[in-house]
């Protein structure tokens, strides 16, 4: 007889999650992805910043070694506004220091220090 509960060990349960623009690529447990994709669906009301969220919490957890449940446990609560600030230290860490997230006020050089810059 057959059960809903039943797990059928010849299926994969794993999720890929893929960047084209950053060509990052990662497969997780398919469980632990609907988990931290509800928490960010509850969060934002557009899915498809709930998915981008859910993406970067991922490559944040890789690059940093960091288990994806703490990192959600440690965002948890907080605004939208709040979660961007957060993610955006954490992304530029991995980035390069000349595109940083969340930077408002751009560095400008001096005139005669940016004319000595070759391109």
């Amino acid at each position: 007889m057959s059960t809903v509960n039943y797990t059928n060990p010849n299926q994969d349960r794993t999720v890929q999650i893929f960047d084209e623009f950053y060509k990052f690529q990662l497969s997780v447990d398919a469980n632990l992805y609907d988990v931290v994709l509800s928490y960010f669906k509850s969060v934002f009301d557009d899915e498809t910043a709930a998915k981008n969220f859910a993406l970067n919490l991922f490559r944040i957890s890789e690059n940093t070694g960091t288990p994806v449940m703490e990192i959600l446990e440690s965002v948890r609560g907080q605004s939208q506004i709040e979660l961007s600030s957060t993610f955006a230290y954490f992304l530029n860490n991995l980035r390069s220091n000349s595109t940083l997230l969340g930077v408002s006020a751009t560095a400008t050089p001096a005139f005669y220090a940016a004319r000595n810059v070759v391109v």
